[in-house]
């Protein structure tokens, strides 16, 4: 039997990374959606919205390929695929069954079926313990990063969408970290509180079956092996062409000071479930001033 794995989080902290790396790995199976958002879509009552999603990016896809004259790609062909099945898992409503025969369907001999879904992260602690009984077998991973350089991160993708021409300008960084800090944006200071998720995690999941790791020690290699230690299948060597940093907007000093400042609770509970502080966190403390 697989092994049942959820990555849930945390966003921007090498979640698409790590799937791309997974992917790849000759003893797991994973569908060609990364983000599933089930559990969030059947807890926030938004299964038909995530249904209306992917109907619209299957027929962009489908008119692109429409418009192209050609037939799809072996990639798109598989997205096409994958993308139908799972719209017929969604129409089912709330279905776990469908859920886990989506993510098993041809897997197999692989030794790890899984959902990477950062979203997950905000997820409460008896949904996590709900899902820890899906199989027999359930691991979860939680990846912390710098959770400066994470928010920092998040500001800039947010920065991003709402600029009408999809550029990240320092001016509207700045105006969305102040507002964060204030308390005036919410998503992205729910998914920077590593303490709760933490906390959730640690209650619901039994022991041995919870892996937390970092996204610096991850993509150097050392975190990447533990994953797949925890995952039970062989290590690989990481491939860093696959890590994309996002539109790059300088930081400036004031910033880093103060976004330290309002995320020192995450950096306490994020040693305390790794029983030490990362060593590229304490570096990168040196010029935040902590």
């Amino acid at each position: 039997m697989s092994v049942l794995f959820f990555c849930v989080g945390a966003a921007k902290a090498g979640t698409s990374w790590l799937y791309s790396q997974l992917a790849e790995h000759p003893e797991c199976h994973f569908r060609a959606i990364k983000e599933l958002h089930y559990f969030d879509a059947v807890d926030d009552g938004k299964l038909e919205r995530e249904l209306r999603k992917h109907q619209g990016q299957q027929a962009r896809i489908l008119n692109n390929v429409a418009a192209s004259g050609n037939t799809p790609s072996d990639d798109q062909a598989r997205r096409l695929t994958d993308r139908a099945a799972w719209m017929d898992v969604l129409e089912q409503g709330e279905d776990t069954e469908a859920y886990l025969g989506y993510l098993n369907h041809d897997a197999g001999d692989a030794k790890v079926v899984g959902d990477i879904t950062p979203g997950y992260a905000l997820l409460s602690e008896t949904r996590f313990r709900t899902m820890s009984k899906l199989a027999g077998d359930v691991r979860f991973l939680m990846l912390l990063r710098d959770p400066v350089e994470r928010l920092w991160s998040h500001v800039r993708m947010i920065a991003a969408r709402r600029d009408d021409s999809g550029t990240a300008t320092a001016e509207r960084c700045d105006r969305i970290l102040k507002r964060t800090i204030r308390g005036k944006e919410d998503q992205i200071a729910k998914r920077s509180n590593y303490a709760v998720t933490i906390e959730r995690l640690m209650a619901a999941v039994p022991g041995g079956k919870l892996l937390i790791e970092v996204f610096e020690e991850m993509v150097s290699g050392e975190g990447l092996a533990r994953i797949c230690a925890h995952l039970g299948i062989a290590p690989i060597v990481p491939n860093l062409a696959r890590l994309h940093a996002g539109q790059h907007v300088a930081m400036t000093q004031d910033q880093r000071r103060a976004a330290a400042h309002w995320l020192a609770p995450q950096y306490e509970a994020s040693a305390k479930a790794l029983g030490r502080m990362p060593e590229a966190w304490m570096r990168k403390g040196q010029d935040d001033g902590r």
